[in-house]
């Protein structure tokens, strides 16, 4: 294989992963424009990270989650409620949003330094998913002591985690589920 061939799939193996990032970015706007109304609302853009990572990979997969953080900073409505800008991640709620980057290094670092089976795959996805928790949770309660006052860690955890365990796990199964059915079209 000549240099200019080299040079050539070089080029045509970074556009495909802008491809990969911008539609995983995308993916990800669009799940969190899904709500299922339950007592406490909730969307599918937890479901759609964990997808991207688990089809993507690590780093493709955490580029599409920091894509789709960035264009919402800066206004792009892709947050839940088709809302948008640096309020909302300065907002009570934003350090789950951002949490979701901790989801991917995670995912970035099981999978590069132990292994890239399954089962350290989901293992990895899980405590992921634990550190977002914790982040959002420590920023929410930062968030609200100064905007409405004292609130204890358990009450957080009520309105913010408990309620979304569950779901969160059936989502996780259900990424893993898909993505496995279509392993073999993404290289």
């Amino acid at each position: 294989m000549s240099s200019a061939d080299v040079a050539k799939t070089r080029d045509n193996t970074k556009v495909l992963d802008l491809v990969y990032i911008s539609i995983g970015a995308a993916l990800i706007a669009i799940c969190s424009w899904i709500s299922i109304p339950t007592a406490v609302p909730f969307t599918l853009q937890t479901f759609a990270v964990f997808f991207v990572l688990l089809s993507l990979g690590g780093e493709r997969g955490t580029l599409a989650t920091l894509v789709y953080v960035l264009l919402g900073a800066v206004g792009v409505p892709v947050f839940a409620g088709f809302s948008g800008g640096i309020g909302v991640l300065l907002g009570s709620t934003g350090g789950y949003i951002i949490g979701f980057l901790f989801t991917g290094i995670i995912y970035i670092i099981f999978t590069r330094f132990i292994s890239k089976k399954l089962v350290v795959k989901i293992i990895a996805l899980v405590l992921g998913l634990a550190v977002c928790y914790a982040f959002g949770t420590a920023w929410f309660m930062n968030v609200y002591i100064k905007t409405s006052g004292e609130v204890g860690l358990v009450t957080v955890l009520g309105w913010c985690v408990f309620p979304f365990i569950i779901p969160d796990l059936l989502k996780l199964a259900l990424a893993v589920v898909i993505a496995k059915r279509i392993e073999p079209v993404i290289k």
